[in-house]
Order: C-alpha cells, then sequence, then structure tokens
C-alpha cells in the first residue's frame, strides 16, 4: 500500500509539473507576439521548443506513471531488474507497401535500438519528431532520444557518455526498416532519418489501388455525446461547436475503426415542460390534438417563463403538471409527446442539412435509472443529508462541489440524470471510452460527475475512458458573444440560411453560374455555404474562442474552406484534361509507375504519407484543427508541385503534345487524401466549382 500511495504522489506530481509546463508554454507564445526585429525573439522561440519537448516527455512519462497505478504494481526507481526483465523487442516488419504511421514504426525501431545498446534502459521509448519540409537537408524524422538518455547517464553516474556518442551507439544497433533510406548524426546527437523513395511509390501506388485504408488501432467502443438542444427551443448558435465537433470526431473514430454510438443528449424533462403545458391549456386550447408550429412553441416557452415567474397561481399549476407528466398521466404525456415530436422534426432538418447523423437519449429516458442510482448510492453509503437536499460528494477526501442527487422537495437534479446516464453507458451499453462534446462552461460539472463515478466504482480508470471535449463561445466581429443586431440569439437555420446566400453570391461573382448548370450550381453552393461555416469553426483549436466571420470564411486564400475545395476540383480537372482515362485506376498503374525525381514531386509524396500519423495523433488530442492544418499543407505543397512539374505539356495552340502520367497519378493520390480528410471534416467536395 505505501508503493502505490507513492505512485499516486508520482502521478500527482506530474500532473502538477505538467500544468506548470503547459502554463509557461501558453506564456511564451504570448510572449512572441513581438516585432519580428525584436532580438528576444529567436531566443523565446528557442525556449518554447525546449518546454514543448520536456512537456512531450512528462506526458509520456505520466501515461507509463498512471498504468503502473492502474495495476497497482509498485516497482521502486532503484529495481531497474524487474522493471527491464519484461521488455520483449517490438517486431519490425521486414517489407511495408502501404501507408503506416511513420511516427509509430520510427518509435518502435528505436526503442528497440535503444534496448539494445543500453540493456538497463530498456523499454525507454524513443523521442520521435518530424523535420520541418523546409529543412530536407536535416532528413524527414529525427530521434532526439541521445540528449535525454545522456543526462539519464549523468543522473545515475553510470557513464559519462556525450549525447553524441549514445547517439551513435543507437545507429549501430538501429535494425534495417524498409521505410529507411539512411541515418546520420547531426549536431550534438540528433539521428537524422531519411525515407526511401521505394517505400514512398510502393505506399501511394497501394493506396491508388485500394484506397486509404485506417492504421491500425484497438477496436473500442466509443460513446460521442455532442449537439444536446432542448426541446420547445429552437437551435441556435451555441449548438453549432457541439454538433461539429461531435460529428467530425464521431467520422474520426469510425475511420479507425471504432464502434461508434452517437448520442443526442436531448433536454426533454423537467419543469419547463410543465410551464409550457399549463400555459397551452390556456392559450391553445387545441394543443392535445395539434402542437403548434416551433417558432410558436419557442414564444410560448418565453410567455410561460415569465408567468411561471411572476404569477404563483400559474406556478403551482405548472408544478401540478410537472407531477402529472412524471406519474404518467395520459393528457399530458400526450401533450409532451407532441411537443417533442414538433422540435425533433426542425432539430432534424438542421442535422440533415449538415449531414450530422445522432440517435436520440434524452434525459427523460433516465427517469427510472434515476430511481435505480438513488438505491445504489444508499445501499452503498454515498449519500449524505445537507440542509434537506441529499448530495453525495465526487471524492472520498470529500473536497470540492458536492453533486446534489435529490434536492429538499424530493426531485432529481441535472447532477442524478448525468450521473445515471454515465452508469448506463458504461454498464448497459458496454462503453470503454467517453467522450463528451460540451462547452468549456460545464468543465467542473463534468469534473466531478467523472470523480463520483469513479468513486462508486461504476467507472474503473483501468478499463474506461472519459473525456470531455471542452470548446470557447462563438464571437461575433465585434469580440462578444455572437448575437443578431436586436440582441437576441443567432437562430442556426437563419445562420445556413445566410450561409447559402453568401456563398451563392460568391459564385456568382466568380461567373461560376455561367460555367456550370443548375445542378452543379446549387451542389457547389451548399458544398462551399456548409463547408465554409463547418471549417471555420473546426480549422480554430477547439480550446479558444473564435470570430464567426462570412467575409473570412468565404476568401478563397489561406486555410479556408473555399480555398481547399477550390484547391480539389482544381486537383480532380487535371486527369479530366489529359485527354486520357484515368477512371480505372489499376489499369494505369498496371504500365505506369509513379516516379519521385523532381524535388517537389518528393516533397509533396511525403507531405501525403503523413496522413496515418495526423489520424492517430487527433484519434488521442482530439483537436480537430491538426487535421485542418494538414489539409492546407497537403493543398499547399500540391501547389508547389504543380508550378514546378508539368502533368500536362500544350504547344502554342493548346494542343497537347504531351502527357506526364506519373504526376496525375500523384495528383489522384493528392486527391484521394484530401477527399478522406474532407469526409472526416464533414466537407462535401465536388468535381466542379
Amino acid at each position: 500500500m505505501i508503493s502505490l500511495k507513492r505512485e499516486v504522489d508520482t502521478l500527482n506530481e506530474l500532473e502538477r509539473t505538467t500544468n506548470e509546463l503547459r502554463a509557461q508554454i501558453e506564456r511564451t507564445k504570448a510572449s512572441e507576439i513581438l516585432d519580428e526585429q525584436d532580438e528576444e525573439l529567436t531566443k523565446l522561440q528557442l525556449e518554447n521548443m525546449k518546454l514543448k519537448h520536456r512537456l512531450a516527455i512528462l506526458e509520456r512519462v505520466k501515461a507509463l506513471e498512471a498504468k503502473k497505478q492502474c495495476t497497482a504494481t509498485a516497482i521502486s526507481s532503484n529495481n531497474l531488474t524487474d522493471s527491464t526483465s519484461s521488455f520483449s523487442a517490438i517486431a519490425i516488419p521486414t517489407t511495408i507497401e502501404e501507408m503506416i504511421p511513420i511516427s509509430a514504426h520510427l518509435i518502435d525501431l528505436f526503442t528497440n535500438a535503444i534496448a539494445s545498446a543500453f540493456p538497463h534502459l530498456a523499454g525507454t521509448s524513443a523521442v520521435i519528431t518530424p523535420v520541418s519540409s523546409n529543412a530536407a537537408k536535416f532528413g524527414d524524422y529525427q530521434c532526439n532520444s541521445a540528449m535525454s538518455l545522456s543526462k539519464t547517464f549523468k543522473a545515475d553516474q553510470s557513464s559519462n557518455k556525450s549525447p553524441r556518442d549514445i547517439a551513435q551507439e543507437i545507429v549501430k544497433q538501429t535494425t534495417a526498416s524498409p521505410l529507411i533510406d539512411k541515418l546520420e548524426i547531426a549536431g550534438a546527437g540528433f539521428i537524422n532519418v531519411f525515407l526511401k523513395k521505394s517505400y514512398a511509390v510502393s505506399a501511394l501506388t497501394n493506396t491508388l489501388r485500394i484506397g486509404i485504408k485506417p492504421p491500425q488501432v484497438k477496436r473500442q467502443r466509443i460513446l460521442v455525446d455532442f449537439s444536446s438542444p432542448n426541446i420547445a427551443k429552437e437551435m441556435h448558435v451555441g449548438h453549432l461547436r457541439s454538433t461539429i465537433i461531435g460529428e467530425s470526431i464521431s467520422r474520426l473514430l469510425e475511420f479507425l475503426g471504432h464502434d461508434v454510438l452517437r448520442i443526442n443528449h436531448l433536454g426533454d424533462w423537467g419543469t419547463q415542460f410543465g410551464m409550457l403545458i399549463a400555459h397551452l391549456e390556456e392559450r391553445f386550447p387545441n394543443f392535445l390534438n395539434e402542437s403548434p408550429p416551433i417558432g410558436d412553441l419557442q414564444a410560448f416557452y418565453k410567455e410561460s417563463k415569465k408567468r411561471f415567474d411572476e404569477d404563483e397561481e400559474f406556478k403551482k399549476r405548472a408544478y401540478n403538471r410537472v407531477v402529472e407528466l412524471q406519474s404518467g398521466e395520459a393528457n399530458s404525456t400526450k401533450a409532451w409527446k407532441l411537443i417533442c415530436d414538433v422540435s425533433r422534426k426542425e432539430f432534424q432538418k438542421i442535422y440533415e442539412r449538415l449531414d450530422v447523423k445522432l440517435s436520440e437519449k434524452g434525459e427523460s429516458f433516465y427517469q427510472s435509472r434515476m430511481v435505480e442510482f438513488v438505491k445504489f448510492l444508499e445501499q452503498n453509503n454515498f449519500l449524505e443529508l445537507d440542509d434537506g437536499r441529499r448530495i453525495m460528494w465526487p471524492t472520498n477526501e470529500k473536497t470540492g462541489i458536492p453533486l446534489t442527487i435529490i434536492k429538499s422537495d424530493g426531485g432529481f437534479t441535472y447532477d442524478t440524470s448525468d450521473m445515471a446516464a454515465i452508469r448506463y453507458r458504461l454498464e448497459e451499453e458496454k462503453a470503454e471510452w467517453i467522450i463528451y462534446v460540451v462547452d468549456a462552461g460545464q468543465s467542473i460539472h463534468l469534473q466531478n460527475v467523472f470523480l463520483a463515478a469513479k468513486r462508486c466504482r461504476i467507472l474503473h480508470p483501468c478499463y474506461h475512458r472519459a473525456d470531455h471535449v471542452q470548446f470557447g463561445v462563438v464571437l461575433g466581429e465585434d469580440g462578444k458573444k455572437f448575437k443578431t443586431r436586436s440582441g437576441d440569439t443567432v437562430k442556426l437555420t437563419d445562420l445556413l440560411d445566410e450561409g447559402l446566400k453568401r456563398s451563392l453570391a460568391k459564385l456568382k461573382e466568380k461567373e461560376r453560374d455561367k460555367v456550370l448548370t443548375p445542378e452543379q450550381l446549387r451542389a457547389a453552393q451548399e458544398s462551399v455555404a456548409y463547408g465554409c461555416i463547418k471549417y471555420a469553426d473546426l480549422s480554430h483549436n477547439r480550446l479558444n474562442e473564435y470570430v464567426f466571420s462570412f467575409d473570412k470564411m468565404l476568401e478563397d486564400r489561406g486555410n479556408t474552406a473555399v480555398y481547399l475545395l477550390y484547391a480539389y476540383s482544381r486537383i480532380c480537372s487535371i486527369a479530366r484534361n489529359s485527354g486520357k482515362d484515368f477512371s480505372q485506376v489499376n489499369k494505369v498503374l498496371d504500365t505506369v509507375k509513379i516516379e519521385l525525381e523532381h524535388e517537389k514531386e518528393w516533397k509533396l509524396a511525403k507531405t501525403l504519407l503523413k496522413f496515418p500519423d495526423i489520424v492517430l495523433k487527433i484519434s488521442k488530442s482530439l483537436l480537430l484543427h491538426l487535421l485542418c492544418e494538414y489539409c492546407y499543407e497537403v493543398c499547399t505543397t500540391f501547389s508547389e508541385f504543380y508550378d514546378n512539374c508539368y502533368c500536362i505539356e500544350k504547344d502554342k495552340y493548346g494542343v497537347i503534345t504531351k502527357v506526364n502520367c506519373s504526376r496525375i497519378l500523384l495528383c489522384e493520390a493528392t486527391a484521394l487524401v484530401l477527399r478522406e480528410c474532407f469526409n472526416i471534416l464533414g466537407l462535401k467536395p465536388v468535381d466542379k466549382i
């Protein structure tokens, strides 16, 4: 038990240090907003890189410590024999002909090499970083383990090897890889890794033949909770981020082969329905047979809330209707169902426009399960009486904010509903990983729910993962919360309509209406409108706020959906305009081999090969702006390639004189990668725009 406590203390200390480093990095980033001539800028950037490197190491160590705590294996820091005896070399394939996560492959390769070179450090994971494409002379990837290992040697006084000496030992023990052309040691001890062109040719050829395959991961059952609008209210801009981010995360995880449950936790229960039914009885006598349109429901809701706040008699009637609804009284139940059905139909219109798929399990679904959950807490002595209400502390130490499980009037709360929901999701749905895509304002609440679930042994850290994918608010161009000119919340349907209007104007400005058929124009209009709204959201780090601006998101330069969609359309047109048939690419590949002789061809190929690493990285961080940055990198790299490498050559009369089929195959591979990225992001590209 003492050893286990030591592991917990170590983990907590690592958590604190990691958070401090994150704060340092953010402060350093903020300090970088200096004039380019500022002599401190280079120093700050270098310090930022060091902090990021140290943070990455700490996070890996923290993960290992958490695993040790989870298995309750107490290994003392000086018992090296126990910690290394279980290490076995990772199998490295001798032939690879498909796109794989290159960073992961190199980590395995150099981790083995470290274990062979220094057996007492077996199990030490290699540190691999990609090299900027603008610094090709330093290779394509770097192994930077030698520096940290040198510090380890000095700390235990077992050796005084320099980082460069350590790097040489690692290189000697590195086995051959079908991905690596050569290794070079540079500077203080950096191991530069140069990729093989033959691997790139094989991987891209295979991709063109069979399509993009996801990197291999352990299949999990994952529940993603997102969107979650309230019944009897229209969806507004506040629902935009959760809906878009949640849909993209679901698409990413499905692409990786996981079993994904997309859940819409609707607000379909509670006091508001008592207010609405009581108000409808008076203002809309026929409510039992015909529910008013959603716009009227919205107005009715505001009126009923005003009366509820000001009229005590009305408040009593509203409470009575809630009691009747909860007891299953026929008229109240029918009215509630009518209201829910009207709202669902309106929500579905939004989801269809945004190409979002969800399964509904609203708050009402958990009513019976809340009763069962309260009994479970009572039986296990987790509930305490506090000023008439019954509470549950999230931790055994009884610190922080307690969850209110039963109110003083005997009613349940959101805390009760969320705890019943997480229990259902883990125990009945058998989810292994739950992702809540909810705004940052719910951070403390969800943290308490996760802690409470761990405390009452519903959520087991060894087997389950629960994440709060939080995000900042959407701002208007005035820097304030996005509202209409009158100060009202922007309705989502109005926002999408405005997007269609603006995108059509943009297409007509470029005279695309004179080139495209009416059907093609409509497809392009929707692709641009909905694509730019989604991409403007996803291209920003979700942890930050962002300014919603149609003018900026409809720009055709820079990292915007419009630029990417135009670039994709242009790439698709190259094969069409070649005069040759590339529709059956397998037949072309039987006679044409991809060549990567020009430096821009090679640069484009290496950029495409990053795709598996990118999606794996995002599956861990759930930060989708990284995929947007990758899409932009692919498009700008392709632009360099196209400007320097002729795919189709014509004479002065415009007659095609030469077609470079190898380069057109590279164009087709680029389109394939972009199409998969767009699918994950929820963009719908069109061949003609």
